[in-house]
């Protein structure tokens, strides 16, 4: 069973000649298919000799039957969805990490992504994944090493005062442990005589 190419604005020698001034390898390719298609060959056939399966030659077939040899170009791929946040609003984002959260506002001391993704939906209307918001972070260059969060009622002139008057505490060593560091298997050691030492 053939494919149905409904174009008739070339005929297999137009195609032929469009493959021979194409400077895109597959692009020439496809057109060979479709002429090959056009002179009466089944669609294994035609695709077998250009070097792609039966349902990329009919896809391809449906392409040109809607927009011509334009159709048989390569779509532009950018590769990366198009990003959900502006660059105004990823700024804003870095502003919030440099800064840190508000105990009263977030109800958080340190950011984490979810505490990040929260704000984000709340601030801009925006819903990210976690994940997402972590790889905005590292485009940004913010690192997810961080120091230990400190309460904002912290004292630190009484934990000071509580490290002085704390007291130290340590196992006192008994003669057996000692005696047991002394050698590796804990027995003793022999002597060395005088000749073997020198």
């Amino acid at each position: 069973m053939t494919v149905a190419i409904t174009r008739t604005d070339l005929d297999a020698a137009g195609l032929r000649r469009a493959a021979a001034r194409s400077r895109d390898a597959a692009a020439s390719r496809r057109l060979l298919a479709l002429a090959l298609v056009l002179e009466g060959h089944n669609r294994t056939a035609a695709a077998r000799a250009a070097g792609m399966d039966r349902q990329t030659l009919r896809d391809w077939v449906h392409r040109y039957n809607a927009s011509g040899l334009d159709g048989l170009r390569p779509r532009l791929n950018t590769g990366a969805p198009p990003r959900k946040l502006s660059p105004a609003q990823e700024a804003t984002v870095a502003a919030w990490v440099r800064e840190g959260p508000k105990l009263d506002q977030h109800k958080v001391i340190r950011w984490r992504l979810v505490d990040l993704r929260d704000e984000i939906a709340r601030r801009f209307g925006v819903q990210l994944h976690e994940r997402t918001v972590g790889k905005l972070m590292a485009r940004l260059n913010f690192s997810r090493v961080s120091v230990r969060p400190r309460h904002p009622e912290q004292d630190g002139a009484a934990q000071e005062a509580h490290k002085k008057t704390s007291p130290r505490w340590s196992l006192p060593r008994s003669r057996s442990m000692h005696a047991a560091n002394r050698s590796n298997c804990g027995g003793r050691t022999k002597r060395v005589s005088a000749s073997r030492a020198v």
